[in-house]
């Protein structure tokens, strides 16, 4: 088992999940304030589910011995229009369950880490196909029917 290879895929997803949680919480926080309390709450929850991923990565790392890094944030611009962060949202999912994947063949002679990013798997395919779905949903029945399910 390599050890290093295991913390560097961890701290990778360290990293970019507390980027992206920071960012879903504040999207929720901008929907909520739009009045779009179902949108906003399910991005709030989904800070909160992100950061028990980045805690058991986080104890994983220090498991192996390794040193976890803050390496810092960097900016991004809200995206108020609910449908079009949607969209954003969606568009960063996509190839990060392929990245995901890859990472998780990388790490494979170490199971431990390998069955923790194999339940992370499942939990972002369930967010890449509810953003998926809602895509689909706002096609079927409309940009302002799909706000109205958001409120």
């Amino acid at each position: 088992m390599d050890k290093q290879k295991s913390i560097e895929a961890l701290q990778f997803f360290v990293t970019h999940l507390a980027e992206g949680a920071m960012v879903h919480k504040q999207q929720g926080m901008i929907f909520n304030a739009q009045g779009f309390t179902k949108l906003g709450q399910k991005y709030v929850d989904h800070f909160n589910e992100e950061m028990g991923w980045v805690e058991k990565f986080t104890e994983r790392i220090l498991d192996l011995g390794g040193d976890v890094k803050f390496e810092g944030m960097k900016s991004r611009d809200f995206i108020c229009d609910p449908i079009e962060y949607v969209k954003a949202d969606l568009a960063i999912q996509e190839p990060g369950v392929e990245l995901l994947m890859k990472c998780m063949e990388s790490v494979k002679d170490d199971p431990s880490t390998y069955d923790i990013l194999k339940d992370y798997l499942k939990d972002e395919e369930e967010d890449l196909y509810w953003s998926q779905g809602a895509m689909e949903l706002i096609e079927k029945i409309g940009a302002q029917n799909w706000l109205i399910t958001q409120l």
